[in-house]
């Protein structure tokens, strides 16, 4: 029996596209059972209907919706919600792609080993809350050139963790920094790897053949930290729209 695939996304949903299409063709053997998105104006969602995933079948849960007078989310209801959409579903996989909200800790639970993350950069360096987009891509290229080392970044596949991009990386694959790249310059050319790695991930997990990076590179060396910190609050005020 074929694995049930969730896809999860807050905007364009390019990678969401990327592997809809890769089920499709035969190419990751798993159907797709739903697309939730987070936002009801996320791009993703006219994708979606352009690919023929059925509208009972593409799900708005706006985080926004249950937060309280005092402003706070209601993770329990979150996870209720987006629990109730996956099991209706009968979905064994969970791919977050461009999925901006905080995942609770009930949905991690329920998928443990069959929820991933997609990122654009290092983890956990170059993630944590509020770092997507050209952030992350921004950030690096501010490090890279700061500390003279490491020109390269890279596209992640990681588990999900209950804070920002803290799981494990469980596939990845590098990518050069040229000389007089910007952050657009590096998202362009991150973007297509980010749908590879994204993509032989699901192969991974349909052959039963998931497993983490080891020997990974500690990137921030001691006396660093302040580097980094810098690095991203400054891509934070570069793109405040990530």
């Amino acid at each position: 029996m074929k694995e049930r695939l969730a896809t999860l996304i807050s905007g364009g949903g390019t990678t969401m596209q990327a592997i809809i299409e890769a089920c499709q063709s035969g190419e990751v053997p798993m159907d797709i059972a739903c697309v939730i998105s987070s936002s009801p104006t996320a791009g993703g969602i006219e994708k979606a209907k352009r690919l023929g995933i059925p509208d009972k079948d593409i799900v708005v849960i706006d985080p926004n919706k249950f937060k309280g007078r005092d402003k706070k989310m209601d993770q329990d209801a979150f996870g209720f919600a987006i629990l109730q959409t996956l099991r209706k579903r009968g979905v064994t996989v969970v791919t977050q792609n461009g999925w901006l909200p905080l995942t609770p800790q009930s949905v991690i639970d329920e998928y443990s080993d069959a929820i991933f993350n997609q990122h654009p950069g290092p983890v956990p360096e170059f993630g944590g809350k509020g770092m997507y987009g050209r952030r992350v891509h921004a950030a690096r290229l501010l490090f890279v050139r700061e500390t003279r080392r490491n020109f390269w970044t890279e596209a992640i596949a990681q588990r999900v963790h209950r804070n920002f991009d803290q799981g494990s990386a469980v596939k990845s694959e590098q990518v050069d920094i040229l000389p007089d790249d910007t952050a657009e310059d590096l998202q362009k050319r991150v973007l297509p790897i980010e749908h590879r790695v994204q993509i032989e991930l699901l192969k991974d997990v349909a052959r039963g053949n998931v497993k983490e990076v080891t020997g990974r590179e500690k990137l921030v060396r001691p006396g660093e930290e302040r580097i980094l910190f810098q690095a991203k609050k400054a891509a934070r005020l570069l793109y405040p729209y990530g």
